[in-house]
């Protein structure tokens, strides 16, 4: 694959970020589609509210527009197209039904829940059918493992527990974007030495539309990405991983997602088991504010160790 098409797709949906945010913003404003905080968060963020949300729409048009216009429109583009912008579907309304319609639950988890079985449905149908998906499992140094029918169960698991802990991880100024630009980052590699030239293209999408909003999103934040954006965004990183089959190196690259998912399932087993918490407060992001972090901080030494799990990921495929 020639770098122009990588190129391409990068020009693109930075361009399309960077171009539509100084419209699309004031146009949240006059919506009013501002951002609810939490009174029980660090009293820090009550200076946010108000800030508009659902700016995800910018991230996943400028990805989806890119990856039409520098990969072919094969089976794994559908695929990982069809994972992402289904999520964005559920991400928007449930941002909608938050912003617009001031019922602060938004979607039930229930009703989230059906549309990310859809989502897997779908991906295992086609990925089956038309990729010839196999059930084997990936697991690095030692071989593949053939799960049989639950490689089907594990793709739904994959696409939930990604899509929801990067929606965990959305919670700092330009947080989610950055640990995202940096895992996407790291699947363009992987998939570029899977021989998997197009899906390439997608990651580089993605990549370049986070850095792009961090133009908006890096604090103090004049946009966030919403449900819209990380629901989303999640399900890309998860029909990747899902697409190479590398879902157990997904956890190290997805690291600092996995850290922010763990942390809120030990908070809430300590608090209903033993009445304590183990965080000030969680996710984990908000443990280190409350703790004196600055939110520059917190960031900064989060997309670090996105990093180092990124190399370190990089490096155990190398050597597998």
């Amino acid at each position: 694959m020639a770098s122009s098409t990588l190129l391409i797709a990068v020009i693109v949906s930075a361009g399309l970020v960077l171009l539509s945010g100084p419209f699309f913003i004031p146009e949240l404003h006059k919506l009013k589609f501002g951002q609810s905080i939490r009174t029980e968060g660090p009293k820090s963020h009550q200076a946010k509210s108000g800030t508009p949300t659902m700016g995800g729409i910018m991230i996943i048009m400028a990805i989806t527009i890119a990856t039409l216009c520098a990969a072919p429109l094969n089976t794994e583009i559908v695929l990982a197209l069809f994972v992402m912008l289904g999520h964005f579907v559920i991400g928007f309304i449930d941002d909608y039904i938050k912003v617009v319609m001031k019922r602060n639950l938004g979607l039930k988890a229930r009703q989230k829940l059906l549309g990310q079985i859809l989502m897997a449905v779908v991906v295992t149908y086609f990925g089956v059918h038309n990729l010839g998906l196999r059930t084997d499992l990936w697991i690095p140094f030692g071989g593949n493992v053939d799960l049989g029918f639950l490689y089907y169960i594990l793709i739904f698991f994959v696409l939930v527990g990604t899509t929801n802990a990067v929606n965990l991880t959305d919670g700092l100024d330009g947080l989610a974007a950055g640990t995202v630009a940096v895992a996407s980052l790291a699947y363009l590699f992987v998939c570029l030495s899977f021989g998997k030239a197009d899906l390439a293209v997608f990651c580089a999408a993605v990549t370049a539309a986070c850095i792009a909003f961090l133009r908006f999103n890096a604090h103090p934040a004049k946009v966030f990405m919403g449900d819209t954006g990380s629901l989303a965004l999640g399900g890309a990183l998860a029909a990747v991983a899902i697409l190479t089959k590398t879902e157990v190196l997904l956890i190290l690259i997805g690291g600092v997602f996995v850290i922010e998912a763990l942390s809120v399932i030990i908070q809430v087993i300590s608090f209903q088991t033993r009445g304590k918490r183990v965080f000030l407060m969680s996710p984990i992001h908000h443990h280190f504010e409350l703790k004196g972090w600055s939110e520059n901080k917190v960031v900064g030494v989060f997309w670090s160790v996105g990093i180092l799990f990124s190399l370190l990921a990089l490096s155990i495929l190398k050597f597998s």
